[in-house]
């Protein structure tokens, strides 16, 4: 045994209060306050990522709902590395992740949750989205890339959106990956330093660090406005890999286990049939 908070402990912790004002300076990005010591954290991991498969299989064999787990976070956060470990015991039957990048043309010419809806899970699957419609909150606010009476009405459209998706059998877990700007500094030194990590640098990535506390401004309103009851949002201290990746997944484990899926009774009994 070791000492490791429940998932209740975690939930309550990070979990952005809906309907109340949120400052993200109150929110911490060490994590320790989970975890003493990251070996305590690594052990946590593991054992959730077991049941997390095992979770997942009784969800595809039950086909009756799905989860959409959404990792936010700016660059460096760790969406790749948490999206790994959370999941890397998963089977790939009914597991599925999709990155939002930069959007086409064809998806500039529709609504910009037209894309989004277009991958939410089919019933009994898992997916995970790195990046997601907060998109359209975050950098489209801060870079302005829409006017600015678009970008206010966008936060009740996806709070319209979400409830849309849970009223039809999706259940959502929002985990925002909070790190602080000194470690963002030290992650992307370490892309260039370190050859098998040099192509995941960007120079861009250092514009967007400059208008650091006019990201974190957007992250804030982002939680602040569409942190609900039906699609939570979880403040995740990312500055530690190994306390980041286990506080994901108590959390994803904890959904999982709320949605209680079923292994479905087919009515076969072993004395209908003669195997031969």
């Amino acid at each position: 045994m070791f000492n490791r908070p429940s998932i209740e402990e975690i939930q309550d912790a990070t979990l952005a209060k809906p309907g109340s004002k949120i400052d993200l300076k109150e929110y911490p990005t060490h994590g320790k306050v989970f975890f003493a010591d990251k070996a305590e954290a690594k052990r946590s991991l593991k054992e959730d990522a077991l049941a997390i498969d095992e979770l997942q299989e009784r969800l595809y064999a039950e086909k009756s709902q799905s989860l959409l787990v959404v990792f936010q976070g700016i660059d460096t956060s760790g969406k790749d590395g948490t999206t790994k470990a959370v999941f890397s015991q998963t089977s790939p039957l009914g597991m599925r992740v999709h990155a939002f990048g930069k959007p086409s043309a064809n998806e500039l010419d529709r609504d910009y949750l037209w894309r989004i809806h277009r991958d939410m899970p089919r019933k009994g699957e898992i997916t995970v989205f790195n990046r997601s419609h907060y998109e359209d909150v975050l950098v489209g606010r801060v870079r302005n890339l829409a006017p600015k009476d678009q970008i206010e009405e966008r936060y009740e459209q996806i709070n319209n959106f979400e409830k849309h998706l849970t009223q039809n059998g999706v259940t959502i877990i929002k985990l925002m990956l909070h790190i602080s700007r000194e470690t963002q500094g030290e992650r992307l030194l370490e892309r260039l330093e370190v050859p098998e990590k040099r192509w995941k640098f960007n120079p861009g990535d250092l514009e967007d660090r400059k208008l650091w506390d006019d990201y974190q401004d957007a992250y804030q309103l982002a939680v602040e406005r569409c942190s609900t009851e039906y699609a939570p949002w979880y403040i995740v201290p990312s500055d530690s890999r190994a306390r980041r990746k286990a506080t994901a997944a108590r959390l994803v484990r904890g959904a999982l286990e709320k949605m209680d899926p079923k292994i479905p009774d087919p009515g076969y009994r072993p004395e209908q049939f003669d195997i031969g």
